[in-house]
């Protein structure tokens, strides 16, 4: 029997950042995912369905469990069993991680029993748009508490920034790392290969205020806030993995080619003519593309595969980024879940040839990337699919949080440069992450923590704003 959504359309009090913001922190969800994608922001909360892999294999749960063993075809698992979801117009929200690239094609020697990825098909739904939001949920319950918080969206102030030096936190010697990288490239062992860095943040942060914050100073192509099966993130993605539309047509979008962006327009032109005439950031990028051109015609109609955009120049946050968008069509026999397969993880994260670099940053990175490079992304039943790329980001886990970000290593790299380049793309993050109040940690940052070790409990069934929760 099929599950089914019972909705309304109601008009906005506020624009969407803010609405999406109150939703996450209203706590009427233990797990959410805020996604803003080309047609604006969507909020899914709790689990109708749920969907994980690992090296086990791939579990659906809804009103029961049906798993797979792994077989080696790992997204051909998921999109099959997604095809078997009974929920009328559903709509998917998750993560993938970057070691899902290790076992996509059948091999699991390079995982361990960490989760690849994590799908939910949310019990409660709102999309939001100019002006007006469909809310979505699978019982009537439910739909009453969303509308509640959207009728009154209103949050604690944020706290102050914290301040964090991302130029002088290097405890892995990064630059020892992009030394060794090029020494391998001039070796002929690769062309080119993204190596990260890692800087913790010390402070409490309060990660919907710093997702709105952040937000609002930076110009992604799109940005997510979730907490989801443990795993918690802001971020403000450059670029995405890939785009599926229903009818077949997908799309990639590499960035490859970074200069800084100031506050002073004299400065950013001439940064910016310096990134468009330079050899090194040029090769970077076009071998960027070719590699994105020939993923996608290996899944594409014959003579599909076109560049409709090259190398242009595309301001994000505190960077701006050459970059060119590939597409093509899909060909008979392949479907969504192929199409990411082909791309995933993006090149402009890992490297070209990807089996190298994989070698190279399980080399010279200190500890697993995870959600790090990798993708947070929507899939709906007719087949469309929204991946961006997890980059510019503030990751907390397990008690710790942190930052990370990397950059393109090639034969005329120098540590020096790649180091800096590290650091312009931390700042768009670094410079908004909001630190708890005294009060929010006596209140929501409190509730946060037990959130985070106890899972779905709540004393008696309460959420934070002392509503029970849906």
């Amino acid at each position: 029997m099929s599950a089914y959504y019972v909705e309304t359309r109601i008009k906005l009090a506020q624009d969407q950042l803010a609405t999406a913001a109150a939703l996450a922190d209203s706590g009427l969800h233990d797990d959410y995912v805020v996604y803003e994608g080309p047609q604006g922001w969507s909020y899914a909360g709790g689990t109708l369905a749920q969907l994980t892999l690992d090296r086990s294999g791939a579990r659906l749960s809804h009103e029961g469990e049906t798993f797979l063993p792994w077989d080696g075809k790992p997204l051909q698992q998921v999109q099959s069993l997604l095809a078997t979801l009974p929920v009328d117009g559903w709509r998917a929200y998750g993560w993938a991680a970057f070691e899902l690239s290790y076992a996509k094609d059948g091999a699991v020697d390079h995982v361990g029993d960490e989760r690849l990825l994590h799908l939910v098909v949310p019990r409660t739904e709102v999309r939001l748009g100019e002006g007006t939001a469909l809310v979505r949920s699978a019982d009537p319950a439910g739909l009453v508490a969303a509308l509640d918080v959207l009728r009154s969206p209103t949050r604690p102030a944020g706290g102050k920034v914290a301040q964090i030096d991302v130029r002088g936190f290097d405890k892995t010697d990064y630059r020892s790392s992009v030394e060794s990288a090029v020494a391998e490239i001039n070796e002929d062992k690769l062309q080119k290969v993204i190596l990260s860095r890692v800087v913790e943040v010390e402070n409490d942060i309060d990660l919907v205020e710093t997702y709105v914050q952040g937000r609002r100073g930076n110009t992604p192509a799109r940005s997510f806030l979730l907490h989801l099966g443990g795993v918690e993130a802001a971020g403000f993605s450059p670029e995405t993995v890939v785009e599926v539309e229903a009818g077949g047509r997908v799309y990639s979008q590499p960035l490859a080619g970074t200069r800084a962006l100031t506050k002073d327009p004299q400065r950013n032109r001439e940064l910016r003519e310096n990134l468009l005439s330079d050899p090194k950031e040029i090769y970077e990028h076009a071998i960027s593309v070719k590699v994105g051109t020939d993923e996608l015609t290996d899944v594409s109609e014959e003579g599909s595969v076109e560049v409709p955009e090259f190398m242009a120049v595309k301001e994000r946050g505190s960077v701006q980024h050459l970059a060119s968008r590939v597409t093509g069509q899909l060909a008979d026999g392949f479907g969504t879940w192929d199409a990411f397969g082909a791309v995933f993880p993006a090149v402009t994260a890992s490297g070209v040839p990807k089996a190298a670099a994989y070698d190279v940053i399980r080399q010279y990175e200190p500890e697993r990337r995870g959600l790090y490079s990798g993708a947070v992304l929507t899939t709906d039943q007719n087949g469309e699919m929204d991946a961006a790329l997890v980059l510019r980001s503030v990751y907390r886990q397990g008690g710790r949080t942190w930052l990370r970000a990397g950059a393109g290593i090639v034969g005329q790299s120098t540590a020096a440069r790649e180091f800096e380049e590290t650091s312009e793309k931390l700042e768009s993050v670094s410079r908004f992450l909001v630190a708890t109040t005294q009060d929010q940690d006596q209140g929501r940052g409190q509730v946060q923590v037990q959130e985070l070790g106890q899972g779905p409990q709540r004393e008696q069934g309460r959420d934070r704003g002392g509503r029970r929760a849906a």
